[in-house]
């Protein structure tokens, strides 16, 4: 079973400016937490501990049919 989590963006204020919303398709929060880690860019990753606690105050949505758990948008500024 896959879901669908529509993630806030972790990167504190001012950092990232404004903020954004990352989408992901996975199987669990665990497998969520690795995709995000390997999206993330490089000099945000002093934040990864706030990743967590972002997917646990994520919506999520359970898919109907199974996708491919992947990144599949997101908007950060």
């Amino acid at each position: 079973m896959k879901y669908l989590y529509v993630v806030d963006y972790w990167v504190p204020f001012p950092t990232s400016e404004y903020g954004g919303v990352i989408n992901v398709i996975a199987s669990s929060d665990i497998e969520c937490h690795d995709l995000l880690l390997d999206w993330r860019d490089e000099y945000v990753s002093k934040y990864d501990s706030n990743v967590m606690e972002s997917i646990n105050k994520a919506q999520v949505y359970q898919l109907a049919s199974d996708e491919t758990s992947e990144v599949i948008s997101s908007f950060t500024t």
